[in-house]
């Protein structure tokens, strides 16, 4: 994101549907077809389902924020476990009509999400950076953050362009991520590239696991669909 990120969350619990794991070359793989209200957690958001660009997709709604002011939306996948493997999405996102100006359309997929989201890594994007004309602001499309210790300005401030990235996204387009996680390397994906767009060597919550999440900012119009892990 392009602000700070506190610390305490408030959970408020709603529901999503997956389906049952199958299979595969690499392992279990469970899909999460996101198209009826069962089996989430929210954090600091509502979900509802939605037809988003022709597409059934669920969306993440804002809902007041806590006393602490924590701008963060979470919908916790229930049914997840995630450690080691890799984790596929189609996510949009736009800044919210009447946003302010440094909204980006912040969206993207946590993991590793312990109790309570307390602690988690993440892989967000900045959709309308993606396209911009000033060339620094293209190279802030991708971002790595650990929350709540490592937000995106700490990151910035003590290694600038180490966890964060320039990739061609646009603002509301339905974009595919991929996230391939091995103990503390994580790589991230993006629209089917062969070639990842940014790389962290050092996820900094070590080796751990805990469950994965739809992620947005609350200035953000965000949408999910299709998310599976293995």
């Amino acid at each position: 994101m392009g602000r700070p990120l506190n610390r305490a969350v408030v959970a408020v619990v709603f529901l999503i549907g997956a389906l049952p794991g199958r299979s595969s070359a690499g392992g279990q793989t469970t899909t999460f077809r996101l198209d009826s209200l069962n089996g989430l957690e929210a954090v600091h958001a509502k979900t509802e389902l939605a037809t988003y660009r022709g597409r059934k997709a669920l969306r993440l709604v804002p809902v007041p924020q806590a006393e602490n002011g924590d701008d963060t939306m979470l919908a916790i996948l229930k049914a997840s476990d995630f450690k080691d493997g890799v984790i596929e999405a189609e996510i949009a996102g736009s800044p919210r009509p009447g946003a302010p100006s440094d909204a980006r359309g912040f969206v993207g997929i946590a993991f590793r999400v312990q109790p309570g989201a307390s602690h988690y890594e993440c892989f967000y994007i900045r959709p309308t950076n993606g396209r911009a004309g000033d060339q620094l602001r293209r190279n802030h499309s991708t971002q790595y953050v650990s929350f709540p210790d490592y937000p995106w300005f700490r990151l910035r401030k003590e290694e600038p362009g180490v966890y964060e990235s320039y990739v061609d996204v646009e603002s509301g387009a339905w974009t595919k991520l991929k996230i391939v996680v091995t103990a503390v390397q994580a790589r991230l994906y993006v629209n089917g590239a062969e070639q990842s767009a940014l790389i962290v060597n050092d996820l900094k919550l070590g080796v751990t696991h805990g469950q994965v999440a739809l992620w947005a900012d609350s200035t953000t119009d965000a949408y999910f669909s299709n998310v599976r892990i293995r």
